[in-house]
C-alpha cells in the first residue's frame, strides 16, 4: 500500500511538472501569436504570410536601394583627398629653421596637387603644382615635393 502511494505521489508530481511545461509553452505560442497578428483586422493566415512577404519585399527594395547608393558613394570617394603628404624644409641655409614647406593633396588615384610655401626673410611664395597619377602634370617636381608625394602615397 505504501508502494502504491508513493507511486502515486511520484506520477502526480510528474503530471503536475508536465502540465507546467506545456502552459509555458503555450504562453510562449500565444504571445508570439499575438506579436504576429499585432495591427491585423483579420487575424487568418493568408493575410499575416501576405503582410509578412510584403514587408520582405520592402526590405529588398530598400537594401536594393542602399547597396546602389552604397556604390554611387564608393565611386566619388576616388575623386575625393585621400592622401596627405607634408615636408619642411630649409631652402635658404642663411635663413633659420625649416620656414618652407611642401604639402601634396592626392585622392585614390595619386591625382592631386602640391603646394609649395618658400620662406626667405622678406616674403614667403606660394607655388601650386598638378599631379597625375604620381606624376608632374605640366611642371617640374623639386626633391622636395616628390618627397611630399611619395609620404602621400
Amino acid at each position: 500500500m505504501s508502494l502504491d502511494l508513493s507511486l502515486l505521489s511520484i506520477l502526480t508530481i510528474a503530471v503536475l511538472v508536465w502540465l507546467i511545461i506545456i502552459t509555458i509553452l503555450l504562453i510562449q505560442m500565444m504571445l508570439h501569436y499575438q506579436r504576429l497578428t499585432q495591427n491585423i483586422a483579420k487575424k487568418d493566415l493568408k493575410t499575416i504570410l501576405t503582410m509578412l512577404l510584403n514587408r520582405s519585399d520592402e526590405q529588398t527594395q530598400k537594401m536594393a536601394d542602399l547597396i546602389k547608393h552604397l556604390n554611387q558613394l564608393q565611386a566619388k570617394s576616388t575623386h575625393h583627398i585621400q592622401k596627405v603628404g607634408f615636408v619642411r624644409f630649409n631652402p635658404f641655409p642663411a635663413t633659420g629653421g625649416d620656414q618652407s614647406f611642401v604639402l601634396s593633396l592626392l585622392d585614390e588615384t595619386d591625382t592631386g596637387f602640391v603646394l609649395s610655401s618658400l620662406h626667405s626673410r622678406d616674403t614667403t611664395r606660394f607655388y601650386a603644382k598638378t599631379v597625375k597619377n604620381g606624376r608632374a602634370s605640366g611642371h617640374e617636381l623639386s626633391k622636395e615635393e616628390i618627397k611630399a608625394i611619395k609620404d602621400a602615397q
